[in-house]
């Protein structure tokens, strides 16, 4: 749609999905819910969140707008004991909500020339846009999208305009997934398993990370498991679709040693110079900072 071009100039990818499809997402979720495939902890965490009729500001919504935008890892490199390490944020963790705000106002901006309006809605983004088909899923259970892989932002709206080419089909895995078990094997804790599609979330490492900094990793993850501030990266550098994309770095920063010494303290926001604050907030990582003291000492061990 040309009204569109500012996404398309972008480089991003968006599908129209009609709102009367909305009981069929809850129901999806609810099922799979009601039947334990999801852990407990996990289910409390997440799945409250989620809303499944469009806003009171824009209660009249007759379609969802789906985009992938392509979004690099980032990097942080610390220095330590003399020496310099790197390690990754997944493509998701840095500027989410600056990217989604951006796409929003993108959308807004498109949907604005014919008089109609916007809404930000709490869905389950990851089934919404593999049932538009916009994206498929992998064996990890992450979203891909040709041309961008793993490494993309999904984001949706909601508005008042009418949904004239509606796309809602089955969700898919990728067909090269089908004879390939290369995340499987890569995921050190077991949790994309073959006794099942949908991941085991309480056995994800990310899951672990993005609990609250003062909540100790339990012990059965071993320390050399860890390999990005926070998420994991294991499955998706394992992926043969993710290979073109894992040299490609967007956000980087450099701490000083002294720097990685006040993170690894817990040093307050108001205690840390202010090169410090401007790198910490150029990755996101204020967004990590009750978890960062834990997450980076094991990768620093």
């Amino acid at each position: 749609m040309e009204a569109f071009h500012n996404l398309t100039d972008e480089n991003c990818k968006f599908r129209f999905v009609s709102t009367s499809h909305l009981p069929e997402l809850r129901s999806e979720i609810e099922t799979r819910r009601d039947h334990g495939e999801f852990e407990k902890e996990f289910a409390q965490r997440y799945l409250c969140r989620f809303k499944f009729t469009p806003p009171a500001e824009l209660k009249d919504a007759k379609s969802l707008i789906v985009v992938a935008m392509p979004r690099p890892i980032t990097k942080a490199i610390f220095g330590w004991r003399g020496k310099k390490l790197s390690f990754i944020l997944p493509p998701t963790y840095t500027a989410y909500d600056e990217k989604r705000l951006h796409v929003e106002r993108l959308v807004a901006e498109a949907v604005g020339k014919e008089g109609f309006k916007i809404a930000t809605p709490l869905l389950p983004l990851k089934l919404l846009a593999s049932r538009s088909g916009l994206v498929q899923y992998g064996r990890n259970n992450i979203t891909y999208s040709r041309g961008f892989g793993s490494f993309m932002r999904l984001t949706a709206v909601y508005s008042d305009m009418p949904c004239e080419s509606d796309s809602w089909e089955a969700a898919k895995m990728m067909e090269r997934c089908r004879n390939c078990d290369l995340c499987q094997r890569a995921c050190p804790t077991g949790a994309i398993s073959s006794d099942r599609f949908l991941l085991h979330a309480e056995k994800c490492l990310t899951f672990h990370n993005e609990k609250e900094g003062k909540i100790a990793f339990p012990n059965w993850i071993k320390p050399e498991w860890h390999n990005c501030i926070v998420g994991c990266i294991r499955c998706q550098a394992a992926c043969p679709e993710d290979k073109p994309f894992l040299s490609e770095v967007g956000e980087t920063a450099e701490f000083t040693e002294q720097e990685t010494k006040l993170l690894l303290q817990g040093t307050s926001p108001a205690g840390l110079p202010s090169d410090t604050l401007a790198k910490m907030k150029a990755l996101s990582l204020m967004d990590y900072f009750d978890e960062l003291p834990r997450n980076l000492s094991v990768l620093l061990r």
